[in-house]
């Protein structure tokens, strides 16, 4: 008896204070779902960079594939490049380097010539749109990004779940605020059935 009288009080206070905790995370999400749908009005942030350079050659041409200094070429890539996104890959092959480094909204691609450690670098940057959409999507964002979009969605489930819980306990609103609901969910799926699929 006592847990019933107490839930819609503590449903309306989970509500409230997990809708205010995922503020930030539901404008995030609801500009950021804005800017990827319509990704062509914002790609003139788009910039690409191309560049050549050197590295030591000593550190790129060992026959045995295993003494290339691969830690002393990405740090001198890093170094002259300014590059501070994560190694993403470093491929080996009989001439040549290929060498990923790839963060939000950026991506540097390097193709080193074993022989002579000349390079050729392609730098592209998104920009802030090219930051928030590649957050949005968790793309090249590691653990803590990936984290986060999974806590975002738990977080937005739990407000969705208690609002809808909260509304059963509102006797004359639950009649018309579940027929809402109801509605929504088959205007979403008519939208899907008869214009997307």
């Amino acid at each position: 008896m006592e847990i019933r009288r107490n839930l819609p009080r503590l449903t309306r206070w989970l509500h409230i204070y997990i809708s205010m905790l995922s503020f930030a995370v539901v404008f995030f999400f609801a500009i950021t779902g804005l800017t990827l749908n319509h990704a062509e009005r914002f790609s003139g942030q788009m910039r690409v960079r191309e560049k050549k350079g050197r590295v030591d050659k000593r550190w790129t041409n060992a026959q045995d594939t295993l003494k290339i200094a691969k830690l002393e070429v990405v740090e001198a890539l890093r170094r002259d490049n300014g590059i501070t996104a994560p190694l993403r890959d470093l491929r080996i092959d009989d001439a040549q380097l290929g060498i990923s480094f790839k963060g939000p909204g950026y991506e540097a691609d390097v193709f080193v010539n074993r022989e002579t450690g000349e390079y050729d670098l392609t730098e592209t940057s998104g920009g802030l749109v090219g930051i928030i959409n590649d957050l949005h999507k968790g793309r090249d964002t590691g653990t803590a990004g990936s984290v986060f979009v999974d806590v975002s969605a738990i977080l937005l489930a739990l407000v969705s779940l208690t609002g809808l819980l909260l509304l059963l306990f509102l006797r004359k609103k639950r009649v018309s605020g579940l027929l809402v609901a109801a509605f929504g969910l088959i205007l979403s799926w008519l939208i899907y059935a008869i214009w997307i699929m």
